[in-house]
């Protein structure tokens, strides 16, 4: 089953990419069991193979309890598959690595420093100079919006902002994949909104490999190249659907588009039809 990205040529102002068309995640035959609190066994993922090409942004999407947590946690190294194997560019997955940055829901930034602290601070970590790490930071500060705020501390800032941070951060250290863990699940639809916007307009820039966790069907059909459905618990996954809707997308334009209601109506009504359930 191979994940590629959508390069639609029907709308003159695409951007170009030069990206090749090599494989970046190979997930292989990978199951996962946990053991509970009574030391039982609980299958999560059962039998996954997935590639997912250089450039793709891919959504999982699934109700609760499917595995679509774990499965990112496998790609990005903080959990061994108990059978099959994980690689990145050909290479098993042993453990995280600054070549996959990942983003989750909570922003999990340091309290005690600022903005521009919190996203120097993986440059400094890479060895990176100073200024050379100030000035990049600065720069990705601007990218996400939040220029002029770069002295405040997390406890000062909106949510939305604070997951601007956290992707700012990400970004610094220069990931070819970004690994999305429901980035914007904790924020009120305006913010997420604008910050879906934004993602895609990052995107659109750098074209780096995503793989994005959401229960949300509006979302995943807007973001993505492929939306990966996968079924209740132990997770598998049911169908992967290409979404065929010209890029660069602007959501005015979608919502009219009925290709778009179409993806959004059909994927809905395989949450309904009993087999895959609905996330809360």
């Amino acid at each position: 089953m191979k994940v590629v990205p959508s390069r639609s040529s029907k709308t003159p102002d695409a951007a170009p990419t030069h990206k090749s068309s090599s494989a970046m995640i190979e997930i292989d035959h990978v199951s996962q069991i946990f053991q509970t609190s009574t030391r039982k066994d609980h299958l999560a993922l059962s039998d996954i193979s997935l590639t997912i090409e250089d450039g793709a942004f891919v959504s999982i999407l699934g109700p609760s309890g499917c595995g679509k947590s774990t499965l990112l946690y496998i790609v990005g190294g903080f959990v061994s598959p108990t059978s099959g194997s994980a690689r990145m560019k050909g290479k098993t997955i042993a453990g995280p690595g600054p070549d996959r940055g990942p983003v989750f829901q909570e922003f999990a930034l340091f309290p005690w420093k600022s903005v521009l602290g919190n996203v120097m601070y993986g440059p400094r970590q890479q060895g990176v100079r100073a200024a050379d790490a100030e000035a990049q930071s600065r720069a990705l500060i601007e990218m996400v919006g939040l220029k002029g705020y770069e002295n405040f501390y997390p406890k000062e800032l909106s949510g939305g902002m604070k997951q601007r941070v956290a992707l700012a951060r990400t970004l610094a250290y220069h990931p070819e994949v970004l690994l999305m863990d429901e980035p914007f699940g904790a924020l009120d639809a305006h913010t997420r909104t604008r910050l879906q916007n934004d993602l895609l307009n990052i995107w659109e820039r750098d074209r780096k490999t995503v793989l994005f966790v959401t229960h949300s069907v509006e979302e995943a059909v807007f973001l993505s190249d492929k939306v990966v459905m996968m079924s209740r618990s132990p997770g598998r996954i049911r169908q992967v659907i290409d979404i065929d809707l010209p890029r660069p997308r602007r959501r005015t334009e979608l919502l009219l588009d009925p290709r778009y209601q179409k993806y959004v109506v059909d994927i809905e009504r395989m949450f309904d039809d009993g087999d895959v359930g609905l996330g809360t």
